[in-house]
Parts: structure tokens; sequence; C-alpha cells
């Protein structure tokens, strides 16, 4: 179900709330996601929703002359993020505002307002930014994420002109690691998917912020099962770090040793797809199509075991020895990895 984030009626709330609520009749979580439809609850969660709903907003970005992330992001982005403090801080997804020149939230009543980054995250993904001028949006709760439930009924809103809101449901709640030197633990997968995910709000039946959107995904289920759906940076990853993404724009975990590759795994094996330009892999001579077999004399079978022993192994900036596979014959390779927060390029007076 998915109806038009701009004037939803009233109607509409219930029409969705129902919706949850028949959803748990048939498929039902360890514990009840949604409320009865025929109780007092329902205007309670149908209003909660609706609060949630308001605090999404747009997010516009401009990335800096010369961003290395430009190849990959585009240096135009649109997504979107939360307002979850009244002096105007919005939760986004960073990759969104990551190396950004000019940032613009846009309101529900589109008013189109400047802001600036206050933070980027890269060990858990998300990006902090805040608005220049009073939003006037009410900030939404935070929830847990940690105590959701599989098959659970939740909400996902963007922002922006062409924000939306739908119904989803939780599928799995586990590890994930990225291609792009990344992993995290809990991250929530939802089915079906929104391609507007980008910074979109993960709801609760009680309009408590639980994720932010981050990817669409062909295995949202995990296992061998085919199911399409989004992951969700959790939502609890965001309180351990929140005091030192303000006071200084990431996180400790952050200063971690970079590479330059993207990678896949296939059937117990971890395989390099691409080498970004004059990183510390490309230096080294990394090409796509060689295959990890060990990381600093560790057996690699799996993103998880590269990216975490690669950060785990020493100094950001250090002596990496890789043994790969290329075209079937074994090789060693001395990496000399960088912190990845210098290699990133930042606007003028930041």
């Amino acid at each position: 179900m998915k109806l038009p984030r701009l004037h939803v009626p009233a109607a509409a709330w219930t029409i969705l709330l129902a919706m949850l609520a028949v959803w748990t009749l048939i498929w039902p979580p360890a514990a009840a996601a949604a409320p009865d439809p025929t109780d007092g609850e329902m205007s309670e969660a149908s209003r909660a929703l609706q609060r949630a709903q308001a605090a999404v907003v747009g997010v516009q970005v401009i990335a800096v002359e010369g961003a290395r992330s430009a190849s990959s992001l585009g240096k135009v982005r649109e997504g979107s993020g939360v307002v979850i403090s009244r002096e105007g801080l919005v939760l986004t997804i960073g990759y969104l505002v990551l190396e950004a020149e000019q940032v613009q939230i846009v309101t529900d009543d589109g008013r189109v307002i400047p802001a600036r980054t206050m933070g980027y995250d890269v060990a858990t993904g998300f990006g902090l930014v805040q608005a220049l001028a009073p939003l006037r949006i009410d900030a939404v709760p935070l929830g847990r994420s940690e105590s959701l439930k599989q098959r659970e009924g939740l909400m996902i809103a963007s922002g922006g002109e062409d924000g939306a809101v739908s119904a989803a449901w939780l599928v799995s709640k586990r590890s994930f690691a990225g291609y792009w030197e990344y992993h995290i633990p809990g991250a929530l997968f939802t089915t079906p998917p929104r391609r507007d995910h980008s910074g979109a709000g993960l709801f609760n039946i009680r309009g408590e912020l639980v994720g932010i959107g981050s990817l669409i995904v062909a295995d949202a289920a995990g296992g061998d099962e085919r199911l399409p759906g989004n992951m969700f940076v959790p939502i609890d990853l965001l309180s351990p770090i929140f005091d030192e993404l303000l006071r200084a724009g990431t996180s400790a975990s952050s200063r971690r040793a970079w590479i330059g590759v993207n990678c896949v795994e296939h059937e117990g094996a971890v395989r390099i797809v691409r080498v970004n330009d004059d990183s510390p892999a490309d230096v080294a001579g990394l090409q796509a199509g060689d295959h990890i077999l060990r990381i600093d004399g560790n057996d690699v079978h799996a993103l998880e075991e590269l990216w975490t022993r690669l950060w785990a192994g020493g100094a950001p900036e250090r002596e990496v020895v890789l043994d790969i596979r290329r075209n079937g014959e074994a090789q060693t390779v001395r990496v000399f990895s960088v912190d990845r927060m210098k290699t990133l390029k930042r606007a003028q007076g930041i």
C-alpha cells in the first residue's frame, strides 16, 4: 500500500493501520505489532503515525568539486531525513551528505531551508544535518530497534515533493556487510521494497523512529530465499555515538583502515569487483577479479571477516598483507591502508 505524502486524508491512516492489523492476523509476529482495529487504540496509533510522517523531510545535496564519492553517488543527490530534535537536527543516511558542499532541507509545506552537515559516521552509516533556519517541525521520538519482532508491521515514510508513506513488514534482523568496506550489526530488513529508501524513516506502530533507509536488496529474508526489500540502519546504533557525532563530526570507530575495494562473496569466497581510482588497493596493483584468500594471515571466506579483520588489525595507516588468487595463481600483495576520514573532501570552512 502506497499513499501520497502530501495531504494524506485521515481515513488513509485508518486504512494503513487496518492493513497492519490484518497482516498480523495472517502472519502473526512473536508479539502483537498492530492494534486491533476494533478497539480504541486505533485513533491513537493513527495520530502517532501522522506525527511521525510529519517529521520526515526531503534532503537535497550538492557535493564539493572533485569529490571522490561523485563517481558512484553523483554530485547532485536527493533523499530524506527525519527531524530528531527541536533544534532542527535531521538524521539521514550518511552517503547522501558525504563530501557535501551544499545541503538543503525541503519541508512538507514546500519550504526550502539551508542546512549544514554536522556529522558523517563511516562506522554506522548515519549522517546528521542541522537546519540553519527554524523548521517548525516537531521532533520524532526514538524507539528501540532491538525490541522489534520478526513479521512486525511498520511504516516507511520518505520526504520531499515526491515523498510517500507505506506499510512494510520486518522480515529479518541480522548483521549486514556491504561491498564498500561496511559492516553493521542488527540491520533491519523489510518488504515490500521502496525505491525512495535513501534516508527514509522506518517507524513502529507507536510512531517511534526505529531505522534509517539505506539500500534496496534482493535478499531481505536472508538465506537462499529471494525476497526483495530494503535494509535500514537500526536506530540503536545512534545513541552510543550521538554526543561524539555532534562534537567531533564522526565517531572514533570511523577512524579505521580503508584500502578502497568493492567486493562480493560467493560460495565461501571473496572476490574484488571494483578498485577505487588512486586508492591504496589501486596503488598496490589489486585488480577486479582477484580473490582475497587471507588478510594478515587470517583466512577470509566472507565480507564480514574481511572488513572486521581489516579494522581490527591495527592502526588505520599501516601495511596490510593480502594473499590473493589471480587467474588461478596465488600471490601476496602488500597494501598500505589509510584513514578513510582523511580521504574525504570537505566544503571550505568545515
